[in-house]
């Protein structure tokens, strides 16, 4: 079966120019995003045409560690867990430089679940493909310039790339505020400038007050100002109960 996906895959793939190295600065606005679960299976996964080997486990963790380092950026205040499959895949192998390069190619299914509301946010796997990333290494084929953990671990970070913006499409599932590491930089520096001039009338207003003589049978004590109460942590993020959440719901 996995073997009639690769030209699909080959066209899918190609039609997207993947670049996982964006994760330097602002977050995408992904609303209350805060991810939960990191689950990854990959006890379906399937061998393509001469592929180097890969085993169940070392998917697993090349594939945790990416979606952990794309969305464990995300400091919203509602869990959501994502569960990824992977599907099949292609390590590239030595082939014939400027004949046979084979290219890598990896296959995932991925289901999004919202913790609060108990259920999944897609009915339907969402099936992505991408290729390794396009390089001075990939000219003659990576099997001859990169180890399959290198491999491996291009191919999950392009996934990881792909999922996020396959979840930017969906925004609408993610609430509508915005998380602290969604908000630009110079918009939240530019706050306390409005604050200035209110604080420069309030000096100018207590100096002029002071210097007003005021008679000692009428001058009364003026309480001091209390300053606002600030909320704790446990009121602007109350923790939660995670219920057991099983793996993708997968055909």
């Amino acid at each position: 079966m996995f073997r009639k996906l690769i030209p699909l895959a080959l066209c899918m793939a190609a039609a997207a120019c993947t670049n996982p190295n964006d994760m330097d600065g602002t977050t995408p606005d992904l609303g209350d995003f805060l991810l939960g679960h990191n689950i990854v299976v990959a006890s379906k996964a399937q061998e393509g045409p001469m592929s180097r080997t890969a085993s169940e486990e070392e998917w697993k963790t090349a594939m945790t560690d990416a979606m952990q380092e794309r969305f464990g950026r995300y400091d919203g205040d509602h869990y959501y867990h994502i569960g990824t499959s992977i599907e099949g895949y292609v390590l590239a192998q030595p082939g014939i430089p400027l004949v046979l390069s084979p290219k890598s190619i990896l296959l995932v299914n991925v289901t999004v679940w919202d913790d609060e509301l108990g259920k999944k946010l897609n009915d339907k796997p969402h099936t992505i493909s991408v290729i390794e990333t396009f390089g001075g290494h990939s000219l003659m084929g990576s099997g001859y310039t990169m180890e399959p953990e290198e491999q491996m671990r291009g191919l999950a970070r392009n996934a990881a790339k792909e999922i996020e913006r396959w979840l930017l499409e969906n925004r609408e599932w993610f609430g509508d505020s915005v998380a602290p590491t969604s908000l630009k930089a110079p918009a939240a520096a530019a706050a306390p400038a409005t604050a200035a001039p209110a604080a420069t009338t309030a000096a100018t207003t207590a100096a002029t007050t002071a210097a007003t003589p005021v008679p000692a049978t009428t001058a009364q004590a003026v309480p001091a100002a209390q300053p606002a109460a600030t909320p704790g942590a446990s009121a602007v993020f109350a923790p939660v109960v995670e219920p057991e959440v099983l793996g993708p719901n997968l055909p």
